[in-house]
C-alpha cells in the first residue's frame, strides 16, 4: 500500500483524471509505436477500470469505436461500449461481435490477466491461455493492417507462445514500459498485419 501510495505514476494519473497508473503503459507504447489513429475501431480485452478505453477513446477521436470487456464491473465511459463477461463465453464473445456490427477492427487491446492463485505454474498457464485467446480473436477480426497489443508474463511456455505470435503476424515487438514495475514478469507483444485469413477458423495457435 505504501508502495501504490508513492508511486509517481499513481499520483499523475490522479492528477489527471485518468482511472489507474495503467494509462501510462498504454501511452509510452502509443508514442514510440503509434497505435492510434483517428476513426479507429479498438477493442480492449481485460479493460477494468478502464484507463486503456481512455486513452483509445481519446486517441481516436472524430468517428472511433472503442468496446470495453471485462469480467469486472466497470463504471460506464460515454463514447466506449462496456461488455461484462468472461471473454473466453462464447455468449460473450457474440455479443462483443453484435457491438462490432460489419466494422473490421483496427487494433486489438489485451491488458488481461488471470486471478492470481499463488501457484506459479498455473498462474503461467493461464495467462498464456488468455494471450492465446486474444490472438485467436485478433486474427478473426483485425483488419489486414490491423496490429495486437497482448500482454504476456515471462516464464515456462513464453517462448514458444512467442514464436507461434511471430508465425502468425508479419512483425512482432517485445516492449517493456517504464511505467511497469520493475520486479514484474509483465511484458507487452506488438503484433501487427495478422498472416492468416479473418475467416481463420479458432485454434489458430495450437501446435
Amino acid at each position: 500500500m505504501q508502495e501504490h501510495v508513492k508511486d509517481p505514476y499513481v499520483k499523475r494519473a490522479q492528477a489527471e483524471g485518468l482511472r489507474s497508473r495503467a494509462a501510462f503503459k498504454l501511452l509510452e507504447l502509443d508514442a514510440k509505436d503509434r497505435l492510434f489513429r483517428r476513426g479507429q475501431t479498438v477493442v480492449d480485452l481485460g479493460a477494468a477500470p478502464g484507463s486503456w478505453s481512455e486513452v483509445a477513446l481519446r486517441r481516436t477521436r472524430p468517428g472511433g469505436k472503442v468496446v470495453a470487456i471485462d469480467l469486472l464491473e466497470m463504471a460506464p465511459l460515454a463514447g466506449v461500449t462496456i461488455i461484462r463477461g468472461d471473454f473466453a463465453d462464447s455468449a460473450v464473445l457474440a455479443e462483443v461481435e453484435r457491438a462490432l456490427g460489419e466494422d473490421k477492427v483496427d487494433l486489438v487491446l489485451s491488458d488481461m490477466a488471470p486471478n492470481i492463485s499463488g501457484v506459479p505454474a498455473t498462474d503461467q498457464a493461464r495467462s498464456l491461455q488468455l494471450a492465446e485467446l486474444a490472438t485467436e480473436f485478433a486474427c478473426l477480426h483485425l483488419q489486414p493492417d490491423g496490429a495486437l497489443l497482448v500482454k504476456v508474463f515471462q516464464g515456462a511456455g513464453f517462448p514458444e507462445f512467442l514464436k507461434r505470435l511471430q508465425r502468425t503476424f508479419e512483425s512482432v515487438a517485445s516492449r517493456k514500459p517504464g511505467a511497469s514495475r520493475d520486479r514484474s514478469r509483465e511484458m507487452y507483444l506488438l503484433a501487427r498485419r495478422p498472416r492468416l485469413r479473418s475467416d481463420a477458423p479458432s485454434g489458430v495457435l495450437s501446435g
